[in-house]
């Protein structure tokens, strides 16, 4: 993903270079450039954007955008809510930033079914998962071996005291392998945890 991002902000630079970028921020209907912190709004803005710009830059096969691509992007951009400067400025963010990417991956994700476990785990809940998912992986044997005895019991420990139970850190181990909304919830929680959030 980091690759395509990088990929589509160099393709940016050529439209914000252009007269499509002078036409297209005017019309903007959103947020300045971010200073501080990126809303939610703008990263959903953002992740809309770049799934149309995805398909333009396929097109483009590593060329120069045709004025008719380099249209197609900012109206892409201006669709987002965004205008081009803001939307390279969170593009640099997120070819940078673990948890910036990962924030983008949750807004780019489609929200789990209502009534599904997915859509039933709190943020509490995917604290407690991310945590006890670092820890199984601190113990579990590399390569995909099969645990030892201890290792199993460590690994029951580490279950048992995620604060979850057992039923329920199960129940979400397979709601995360379904659901790419929640996956990407967890690998936020794991970025914000890495960075020391």
């Amino acid at each position: 993903m980091r690759l395509q991002l990088i990929a589509a902000a160099s393709a940016l630079a050529l439209v914000a270079d252009g007269a499509v970028a002078q036409d297209a921020a005017p019309g903007a209907a959103a947020a300045a450039a971010p200073a501080g912190a990126v809303t939610d709004v703008q990263l959903e803005g953002f992740a809309k954007a770049m799934g149309k710009i995805r398909t333009i830059s396929a097109a483009v096969q590593g060329g120069t955008p045709t004025a008719e691509q380099q249209a197609a992007m900012a109206a892409a951009i201006q669709e987002g809510g965004l205008d081009i400067a803001t939307f390279n400025a969170i593009s640099t963010q997120v070819s940078s930033d673990p948890v910036m990417r990962a924030r983008v991956a949750v807004a780019a994700a489609a929200e789990p079914a209502a009534g599904s476990v997915a859509a039933g785990v709190s943020d509490a809940e995917i604290e407690k998962f991310s945590t006890a998912m670092a820890q199984l992986r601190d113990v579990a044997p590399a390569g995909g071996a099969a645990p030892t005895a201890e290792q199993q019991a460590s690994m029951a420990q580490i279950v048992e005291t995620s604060g979850l139970g057992v039923e329920r850190f199960n129940a979400i181990s397979t709601a995360v392998s379904a659901d790419a909304h929640l996956r990407a919830r967890v690998e936020l929680a794991d970025a914000r945890r890495d960075a020391g959030e």
